[in-house]
């Protein structure tokens, strides 16, 4: 058998694309909230353009979501009928502390999930909780401009260290930040950071990651501390690259590309920075923000287990013209002429899965947790409420035959794997409904109007089998 009897089959989730309630319970604003429908969310994303406020012409998604807020013991079920071992969510910084530099927490996001985290439990579901899952209180964006200031660290401490003793028994699978590489390509959604004109974006972007590394390793070893049954985990968007030819400027361009994914990781994992991300940083005249102890602290608070997401493969290419592969993949690509795409432009490449795997497994040699891979499509509903999916079944059977095969044939380590929007939520790429992902059909459309109401796809019952199997029976 190629999953352990322990494996963790489940589901992942983000707060601030399936959460909504975001003006109840004392929630505070955040910067994710602030990301608009429309070909503004990417400026918008990628610091170029400033919201630090709502405006009338935009339509904010994350505002509603799907309410899982006020639907998460329905959800819970579903997932529960499923056979979910494991759900992953993560934390609204701003629902503990609403503006994030106060002293006390708000009890009533306590309360919140607290619930949620004992509805889980009530299942049998392990909670698998990301601390933070591109989100950052506004108020710190404003005052102190988000993670380029090292103020964040202790920010972000007070809150690991109210969740870690508020939720002990309850919550043991940690993630600190959600796919830390991406501060390279979305950093307001990931740090916070909107860039003023002629500044060294490189030394904005690595000043404010380098916090971050700091914070997760200190959060890590708070962790430990409070409870030696805490496992924590880094998290990274892979997807390896492929030259785009045996050309040797492509073959370097791809060695180059995976390096930018990993370098970070490295860092979480290793305990210290490569000498090619040294390289790479001085080249762009930046520096490490290096303060006395950061280097022992790097090196003393490893992660337990590397977690990453998995949607494509990507393409490199030493031809700079060759551009994006879509609109909606903030990764740049190379075209893949072998290989088949969604209806969102992103290759389907159950290998590229198998590949990415071994070679975090090879670098890294911990174990390894898949806690995204999914398929963003359109889905109907029939006339008599049945939505039926192959194209996602397909997609989701080639990749966990792809991991199976890494596991029983390379011997990679894999503690779980949750599909990504295990029920419908907000693309954080594109902002809409309509690339759903789930299991679980939510009645929403892209301006947030419908019954919310809740709906069983073939997938669900495939994926309930596949569970019931271990992996067996796909």
């Amino acid at each position: 058998m190629a999953f352990k009897e322990n494996f963790l089959w489940g589901g992942a989730t983000a707060a601030n694309q399936c959460e909504g309630g975001s003006n109840e319970g004392n929630r505070g604003l955040a910067n994710v909230d602030l990301m608009p429908l429309g070909e503004d969310r990417y400026l918008v994303g990628t610091g170029q353009k400033k919201m630090y406020e709502f405006d009338e012409k935009y339509f904010y998604p994350s505002l509603t979501a799907v309410d899982f807020y006020h639907h998460y013991k329905e959800d819970i079920a579903l997932f529960a009928e499923m056979g979910f071992k494991t759900f992953r969510l993560s934390i609204a910084w701003t629902r503990i502390f609403p503006n994030g530099d106060e002293q006390t927490p708000n009890e009533e996001g306590l309360k919140f999930y607290e619930e949620v985290f004992k509805e889980c439990r009530k299942y049998g579901i392990e909670p698998l909780v990301t601390i933070n899952h591109f989100d950052c209180p506004m108020h710190l964006v404003k005052t102190i401009g988000g993670w380029r200031s090292r103020e964040m660290i202790n920010h972000f401490l007070k809150l690991c260290k109210v969740l870690f003793n508020r939720y002990q028994g309850l919550v043991k699978y940690w993630l600190t930040f959600n796919e830390i590489n991406m501060i390279l390509h979305f950093p307001f959604v990931a740090a916070g950071l909107y860039f003023e004109e002629n500044e060294n974006r490189t030394q904005t972007t690595i000043t404010a990651v380098h916090h971050q590394l700091i914070a997760s390793a200190l959060a890590t070893k708070m962790a430990h501390e409070i409870d030696q049954e805490n496992q924590i985990g880094c998290m990274v968007a892979a997807g390896s690259y492929y030259p785009e030819t045996c050309k040797p400027e492509d073959y370097w361009q791809a060695i180059c590309d995976n390096r930018e994914v990993y370098m970070f990781t490295d860092v979480q994992a290793r305990g210290y920075y490569p000498n090619y991300a040294i390289k790479w940083i001085e080249k762009r005249n930046a520096k490490i923000p290096f303060e006395k102890e950061d280097k022992e602290i790097l090196k003393n608070n490893t992660v337990d287990f590397v977690s990453f997401s998995y949607y494509s493969s990507r393409v490199s290419s030493s031809d700079e013209s060759k551009g994006k592969q879509s609109e909606s993949n903030i990764f740049s690509s190379a075209i893949n002429p072998y290989l088949k795409t969604s209806q969102w432009g992103w290759a389907i490449d159950a290998l590229g899965f198998r590949s990415t795997i071994n070679e975090l497994y090879d670098r890294y040699q911990k174990p390894l947790f898949v806690v995204e891979n999914g398929l963003g499509a359109k889905d109907t509903v029939e006339e008599d409420g049945s939505i039926h999916d192959d194209y996602r079944i397909e997609y989701l059977k080639e990749h966990i035959q792809a991991m199976k095969d890494a596991i029983e044939q390379d011997g990679a380590e894999i503690i779980g794997y949750t599909t990504w929007g295990c029920i419908d939520l907000i693309s954080n790429g594109t902002g809409e409904s309509a690339k759903r992902y789930g299991f679980i059909y939510v009645d929403r459309d892209n301006h947030g109007n419908g019954s919310y109401q809740r709906k069983k796809k073939d997938s669900f019952y495939w994926y309930k089998n596949v569970i019931a199997s271990n992996g067996e029976e796909l």
